[in-house]
């Protein structure tokens, strides 16, 4: 099995963990309402994709 000779030091390790951060979300803007919204996706104010009208899949819960 192999071992590693030497231990990692830390300034190395955290160079490798350097690319993991978050960034924020892209945003689009709605065509129709102008408000941003996720790409690909239906916008949540005016509940429309690509300029089209589209019904939500599920029913509100009572």
């Amino acid at each position: 099995m192999a071992v590693p000779k030497r231990k990692t030091s830390k300034s190395r390790r955290d160079k490798r963990r350097a690319q993991h951060g978050i960034e924020a979300p892209r945003l689009a803007t709605c065509p129709t309402c102008g408000s941003p919204k996720r790409p690909h996706r239906v916008c949540p104010t005016c509940k429309t994709y690509k300029g089209r009208d589209v019904q939500p899949l599920r029913a509100p819960a009572p």
